[in-house]
């Protein structure tokens, strides 16, 4: 008796605490409304972006970027910083080619409740590196694991960054290697005007993601969607910009 009330004191503590946490924390409509945090966009247009996280990878991301280009698609890459340090060359290889290159923190924790200092450390350093490499500061921010919280979002536009997330329907779960079958089906079965579709380039084995975006593109183009930069998505479907900040554009 005396050990099932002690659980259940411990249950309702930790309830209470599971609550506080709750009624402290913004949700993703509360953020959307700054105008700067974005899953996904309403678009007229038949635009997608894809995204691509966690490289660069010294073998799969040259092989993403071969089948963008054949199917003359663009992507953004939410590059770590300690990767871009290893492989500037593919970095370089990426904007040559079009793509855009945003900022995935430099060590890639994760930790959801990171400080705003580590946090704006991380921010800085990589897209530091990034400028060093390219010429230009990426204003694109995406938090590890797709954690957020008011710290990590408003670390992230005190720093001049939109937050870009994905559509929570547009999650391929390709990181887990599901099957290819599996991460066309994801993207494809649901796909809308104005999607921002989450894929990976690095982080493990990405055979399965090489091989699923191959026939993705090919759905994309028969069904005539356009696969554009998140820079390009939003500048194409947003009223109004923040002027402050640095969108990359390269159309």
């Amino acid at each position: 008796m005396r050990c099932l009330l002690f659980i259940l004191c411990l249950t309702l503590i930790s309830l209470h605490s599971h609550f506080e946490v709750l009624a402290d924390s913004k949700g993703r409509f509360d953020f959307e409304k700054t105008g700067r945090v974005f899953w996904e966009v309403h678009s007229k247009e038949k635009l997608v972006a894809l995204t691509f996280d966690d490289g660069p990878h010294p073998l799969y991301t040259p092989q993403i970027l071969d089948i963008l280009a054949k199917y003359d698609a663009r992507a953004t890459f939410f590059v770590i910083g300690k990767n871009a340090e290893k492989y500037p060359d593919i970095i370089r290889k990426q904007v040559d080619a079009g793509h855009e290159i945003a900022n995935h923190t430099y060590q890639h924790d994760y930790d959801i409740h990171v400080s705003a200092q580590k946090l704006e450390q991380e921010i800085k350093k990589t897209s530091s590196i990034i400028y060093s490499i390219t010429g230009y500061t990426p204003s694109l921010f995406r938090p590890v694991g797709g954690y957020y919280n008011d710290t990590i979002v408003k670390t992230a536009l005190k720093n001049d960054n939109y937050v870009i997330m994905w559509g929570w329907h547009q999650d391929t779960k390709d990181w887990s290697q599901p099957g290819t079958k599996k991460i066309i089906h994801n993207v494809i079965s649901d796909t809308k005007p104005g999607d921002i579709i989450l894929l990976h380039d690095s982080g493990g084995n990405r055979t399965q993601t090489v091989e699923a975006l191959d026939k993705i593109l090919a759905v994309f183009k028969k069904e005539g969607y356009e696969c554009v930069t998140v820079s390009e998505l939003l500048y194409r479907t947003q009223p109004t910009l923040p002027v402050s900040l640095r969108i990359f554009l390269h159309f």
